[in-house]
């Protein structure tokens, strides 16, 4: 393997880390249920 292409497996995996780890956070945000506003009295 020539290092272009070492560098382009590491890119690729490294987005698919991405990728995934950002389903992921969505997901759990998603799950705490839906998001209510602040409250606006004292």
């Amino acid at each position: 393997m020539n290092r272009s292409k070492i560098v382009a497996v590491i890119t690729g995996a490294l987005s698919l880390l991405l990728a995934i780890g950002y389903l992921l956070l969505v997901q759990l945000l998603d799950f705490r249920g839906e998001m209510l506003p602040a409250p606006m009295g004292f």
